[in-house]
């Protein structure tokens, strides 16, 4: 067995959290937000330790040190806060502290009425020490404490057990066999990687009727209204040209009738490929133009990035190598049997050509990034390789920080944790199946009381062009209405599929189905924004409640509150400060009026048990006085299927 590089090292760190698998991957975190950092800190014998946390903002180069304090049984914590975007670092280092060893024993020694004159004399060869490794006034300084603690006596001892000589020494003192933990990541973001408002549309069915294909102009003319309603990104599925060798139908059906569209995520054609803009949308200038006027009302525009290609796409020519080739000799068109996508050619991530092709799909993201593009949703990334995500998302973000990518993986637990992972900003959930209270608590206590909301940031969608949950299908408005409360309240991040959401729509392609019928993945659609009972008014003003209450803009402080009808969820969240708190309850059943008690933990809202408090309903701006734990609610799912109440004490 080999030599240790020190084997004087005594200070063992271990259990250090924040931590992602041994450190391979970082934490994350958004700027301004802390990063509390905890480790079981110890040593033999009886020697007092000191240890502090290191740490070294995004583009710095110096590292600052705050001291760590003990919290009991070895257990040792401190936190910092992270200022500016990009990739931070933190480590930990502990060591045999000698003059917090020897103050503490001289302290027993003076207790016990012992002589402690050699003592002192130890002391201050420790304080000389420190002296020796300064200089300037601060050197002075610690030499004259040296010289008193020479003198003896009791002035001696009073400065040798003072907190001004033990603080001097703490900053000063001299560290040797210093134990050093590991350095750790912290990828820092921009706000809207933790609190975003999300809303999708296709531009093509912003025209004027279904038989005009829409423009971005028109997707222009619709801004002020997404600005109301209090969205502030916009996503716009694939704007690239469309492929027309098998074309999809209405409802996709196999065969496509000459004046369909066919889907946008068929991308390529003649026109181009992934760099290009499907010319009914639109020029580049038409999109620029859209970028900027987005930005006048605090929308960015996020593009979706789904790498895969039509059988027109100008990459089936240039670069077959590619695309898997089948036997007899015709590219492998997408499958998920027993449904087949022939307009769909996956890409080959085990090409022979592998770095050609990364760099391809990177360069894609960068020419967007050039066009005022900063975020991305990211079309079944869980369909490539995670390898390519990695290095691909890492390259990225190192040139251009602010990029957001939101992994749109419904598929199996470990695949989107270890894509959240390796560097996706936002991810999709299990929300938009989760109906019921049990299903709603255990997995929203998984994503923010668990080590997995070191890495995994929710974004939560009620429905998607792909997903019309059966829950929406059946439950009719109200269903509508409690599931957005649920999405904006639950999730400091969360989207819809618009207009069919806010205008209700719940027509399947088929019983059994969540495809929508007449699917706007297949066809232009013309939506009467103006319908009676469209839920706008609702939407906006949910949105403003989220940007006036900053307990909702992240999703660490939610705890769930038990009531005793399994109809009802009750929750709440709170600033770090206590200085806003919020208490949501919601009727999950969108038929019938539903009441019963909720049991609040007081503790989780800031409160005590002889308080009484004040409940404002930010939906009607009823006020409610309680007191205690256990309070009456009643919900109507056609009237207001939720309270969403701001406590005040």
């Amino acid at each position: 067995m080999m030599w240790p590089t020190e084997g004087r090292q005594r200070a063992i760190i271990e259990a250090v959290t924040p931590e992602i698998d041994g450190g391979r991957y970082a934490i994350k975190r958004t700027v301004g937000e802390y990063v509390v950092v905890e480790a079981d800190i110890f040593a033999d014998g009886h020697d007092q330790l000191s240890a502090v946390l290191s740490f070294r903002q995004a583009g710095a180069t110096d590292w600052e040190e705050i001291f760590m304090e003990p919290l009991g049984n070895d257990r040792w914590r401190a936190q910092f806060q992270v200022t500016q975007i990009g990739q931070a670092f933190y480590r930990i280092l502990a060591w045999v502290d000698p003059f917090k060893t020897w103050q503490q024993d001289l302290h027993k020694r003076v207790a016990a009425e012992q002589d402690v004159a050699v003592e002192l004399l130890i002391g201050a060869e420790l304080v000389e020490r420190a002296a020796q490794a300064q200089s300037g006034d601060l050197a002075a300084k610690l030499r004259n404490y040296a010289q008193m603690l020479r003198q003896g006596g009791d002035p001696a001892i009073e400065i040798a057990l003072s907190p001004t000589l033990g603080s001097l020494m703490q900053l000063y003192g001299e560290r040797r066999f210093v134990t050093a933990y590991p350095e750790r990541r912290v990828w820092v973001d921009p706000e809207k990687a933790r609190f975003s408002t999300w809303y999708e549309l296709f531009p093509r069915s912003c025209g004027p009727d279904e038989h005009t294909h829409g423009t971005f102009q028109d997707v222009i003319a619709r801004l002020p209204q997404i600005a109301e309603m209090g969205f502030d990104v916009l996503y716009l599925p694939p704007i690239h040209p469309i492929g027309r060798t098998f074309r999809k139908g209405k409802n996709n059906a196999m065969t496509a009738e000459p004046d369909d569209v066919g889907s946008p995520w068929a991308i390529g054609g003649p026109e181009g490929g992934h760099k290009a803009i499907h010319p009914q949308l639109g020029s580049l200038e038409d999109f620029h133009r859209l970028v900027a006027e987005a930005k006048k009302f605090n929308i960015d525009i996020a593009l979706d990035i789904a790498f895969q290609c039509s059988p027109d796409h100008p990459y089936v020519k240039e670069h077959p190598e590619w695309f898997k080739k089948r036997p007899d000799g015709t590219i492998q068109y997408a499958e998920n049997p027993p449904k087949k996508y022939q307009d769909i050619y996956p890409l080959d991530f085990e090409t022979e050509n592998w770095q050609a092709l990364w760099e391809e799909l990177k360069s894609v993201i960068e020419y967007w990034i050039d066009q005022g593009v900063t975020i991305f949703r990211v079309d079944n990334p869980h369909t490539k390789a995670f390898g390519f995500w990695e290095w691909c998302i890492g390259e990225i973000k190192a040139k251009h920080p602010e990029t957001i990518f939101l992994s749109e993986a419904f598929t199996r637990p470990k695949l989107m944790k270890s894509l959240a992972k390796l560097g996706f900003t936002q991810s999709y959930t299990y929300f938009t199946w989760r109906n019921d209270k049990w299903g709603l608590t255990e997995y929203f206590t998984e994503l923010t009381q668990t080590p997995m909301r070191e890495y995994y940031r929710p974004n939560l969608w009620p429905n998607t062009p792909d997903i019309l949950n059966e829950f929406l299908q059946k439950g009719g408005r109200p269903a509508f209405m409690l599931r957005l409360i649920l999405a904006a309240t639950l999730g400091a991040s969360y989207g819809i599929y618009g207009p069919a959401f806010e205008l209700c729509e719940n027509r399947p392609l088929r019983p059994g189905s969540e495809e929508y019928l007449d699917s706007e993945k297949y066809q232009i659609r013309h939506w009467d924004l103006d319908a009676p009972d469209n839920l706008r008014p609702l939407i906006a003003q949910v949105n403003q409640i989220r940007r006036q209450n900053p307990a909702l803009q992240s999703d660490w402080s939610l705890v769930f509150h038990p009531t005793d009808n399994e109809a009802l969820i009750c929750y709440s969240k709170r600033t770090f400060d206590g200085s806003n708190r919020i208490l949501v309850a919601v009727n999950l059943d969108p038929f019938h009026i539903q009441s019963g008690w909720v049991t609040l933990n007081l503790g989780a809202l800031g409160l005590e048990h002889w308080q009484t408090f004040k409940m404002i309903d930010l939906l009607d701006g009823q006020q409610y006085s309680w007191q205690g734990s256990t309070n009456y609610i009643k919900l109507d799912p056609w009237t207001m299927p939720a309270h969403i109440f701001l406590v005040e004490s």
